[in-house]
């Protein structure tokens, strides 16, 4: 059965302090999304949809675009600041609509992937373009997409908060709920999980009390999986944060895409978590590069993947 991968890719990462999706992970000049696509195709996904910044397309089709087109059907689609046809009217403070008006970020993950409606006509999956998700969870999305699933009936691969986190400062993630059935009660973000002397894993909201956490907690790595339906659920959700969310702050709020799920929920939909044993990496700071090439290296030196992805 057909079905898309859809990659974020419009984010340049501040916190790195440059472009983490075009940034070399190995000798052989392979970023972390070259080996997200390596195992979505090994998966069996055969579509591919790059979200982007629109002055991106050039160097990013020619730096990681041309090895894609190669092995899957690719669509480029661009993630804008500029408001759908008609929807700054639903604001009705002046003063935020004329925010809203000359707004230069983009709208956050929701928008990312709502940016991406004309070009899914399939059952897909949402990943970062910064992020190393493992073979494993590729094989367990693909299996859960091309199978028999009920309507409104969703994916999320969780992660053990053990693997997700760094030495070099704090992360976010979303702490994730299930019930006994395995399925999505709730998910709670967490802005400020840092790993402490000790190895104890913990999160802060004041900066001066820490709650642990326990190293097996499931986490959301923004790895989704949704079938063609879910954008009409992203559409009604960004009419609903222009009107309640962003003329709070016109400037900064961004639409997410666990809000759109937590949304989905609300209206009956399920969504299913399926657990992986495969290990993430990210590189959130500069310092992460070097251990993240390491476990690369080390992949390509058991023969996991090949010396050249590509050839």
């Amino acid at each position: 059965m057909s079905c898309a991968l859809v990659i974020m890719a419009a984010g340049m990462g501040s916190r790195f302090g440059g472009s983490k999706q075009t940034t070399p992970v190995d000798a052989e000049g392979d970023r972390l999304i070259d080996f997200s696509m390596y195992d979505a195709r090994k998966a069996g996904f055969d579509e591919l949809v790059f979200v982007i910044k629109e002055e991106m397309y050039e160097s990013f089709r020619e730096d990681v675009g041309r090895n894609a087109e190669r092995f899957f059907r690719v669509s480029y689609v661009f993630q804008k600041a500029e408001l759908p046809e008609g929807a700054a009217a639903l604001v009705k403070d002046g003063a935020a609509r004329a925010a809203l008006e000359t707004r230069t970020k983009p709208w956050g993950t929701g928008q990312a992937v709502l940016c991406a409606a004309e070009a899914v006509k399939v059952p897909f999956c949402v990943i970062n373009a910064d992020d190393f998700y493992g073979r494993d969870a590729f094989r367990e999305m693909y299996r859960f997409l091309s199978g028999p699933r009920a309507a409104g009936e969703y994916a999320m691969c969780g992660y053990e908060l053990e693997k997700t986190v760094t030495e070099n400062g704090s992360v976010s993630r979303g702490e994730c709920e299930t019930d006994a059935d395995g399925f999505l009660t709730r998910i709670t973000e967490r802005v400020k999980i840092v790993r402490r002397e000790g190895g104890e894993i913990a999160y802060t909201e004041d900066g001066e009390t820490f709650v642990p956490l326990a190293p097996d907690t499931t986490v959301s790595m923004n790895f989704w999986g949704f079938g063609p339906e879910f954008f009409e659920v992203l559409r009604a959700g960004f009419v609903r944060f222009l009107e309640e969310e962003a003329p709070l702050d016109p400037l900064k709020k961004e639409y997410y895409l666990p809000t759109a799920a937590a949304q989905a929920m609300e209206a009956g939909a399920r969504v299913r978590v399926l657990k992986t044993d495969a290990d993430w990496y990210g590189i959130t700071y500069r310092e992460d590069l070097d251990r993240v090439k390491e476990e690369i290296a080390a992949l390509k030196e058991a023969a996991v993947y090949p010396k050249d992805l590509w050839a």
